[in-house]
C-alpha cells in the first residue's frame, strides 16, 4: 500500500445513511470544498459574523443581568432584570428573523476573485436541504456579480443514493460533476429581472 492509497482512504467519509442531518452536512462540506479547492474561491465568513453578533449581544445582556443580580440581589435588581430579559428575547427574536430571512440556508458563501483586481469579486452562495422522509438533496447556487447586479440561479434535486455508496460513503467525484455542471449552468444562464 503506497501513499496515494492512503491519501485516498483517509478522504473518504462515510456516514451513517439514516441519519439526514449527517447526509446534509456531509453533501454542504463536499460542495463548499469543491467550490474553494477546484475554483480557487475564497470564503466569505461575512454572512455568519452577523449572527455571531447578534449571538454575542444576547450572551453580553445576559451576562450584564447575572453580574448586576450578584451585586444587587433581586428586589432591588427587579427593573433591570426586567430590561435584561426583554432585551434578551428581542434579540433571539432578530436572530430567528436572521436566520429565517437572510441566511434561508446558505451553508457557503465563496467570492470568485477577479485576476487583474479591476472588478469586484463574483459573489456565490450555496443553499440546500434535504426532506426528511423522501431522501431528496436540494441544492441551489447562486452567482452574484457586484458590477452590474446580475443574480443568476440554478437548484437541482436528486436523491442522497446518488452521492452515497451502499456502505455510506461519499462519492466525491459525483458531487464535483454536479457542482460543475451547476456552475456551467449557471455561467450559461442569462440575468434574473
Amino acid at each position: 500500500m503506497g501513499k496515494e492509497d492512503s491519501n485516498t482512504e483517509d478522504k473518504q467519509i462515510k456516514i451513517n445513511k439514516w441519519d439526514y442531518l449527517a447526509l446534509k452536512n456531509t453533501l454542504d462540506d463536499a460542495v463548499k470544498e469543491v467550490l474553494i479547492t477546484k475554483y480557487n474561491h475564497v470564503e466569505d465568513f461575512s454572512l455568519i459574523d452577523y449572527r455571531l453578533l447578534i449571538c454575542t449581544f444576547a450572551v453580553l445582556v445576559a451576562g450584564f443581568a447575572l453580574g448586576w443580580d450578584f451585586f444587587n440581589p433581586f428586589p432591588k435588581s427587579r427593573f433591570v432584570l426586567t430590561v435584561c430579559v426583554a432585551l434578551y428575547f428581542i434579540t433571539m427574536g432578530a436572530i430567528t428573523l436572521y436566520t429565517t430571512y437572510m441566511e434561508k440556508g446558505i451553508f457557503a458563501v465563496t467570492l470568485e476573485r477577479d485576476e487583474s483586481g479591476f472588478n469586484p469579486d463574483v459573489v456565490w452562495e450555496a443553499s440546500s436541504y434535504i426532506k426528511k422522509h423522501t431522501g431528496m438533496y436540494y441544492l441551489t447556487m447562486v452567482r452574484k456579480d457586484a458590477v452590474g447586479s446580475d443574480i443568476r440561479e440554478r437548484e437541482i434535486s436528486k436523491s442522497v443514493a446518488n452521492y452515497f455508496d451502499e456502505e455510506g460513503t461519499l462519492c466525491q467525484d459525483v458531487v464535483e460533476n454536479e457542482v460543475t455542471k451547476m456552475r456551467d449552468a449557471i455561467l450559461k444562464l442569462k440575468k434574473i429581472e
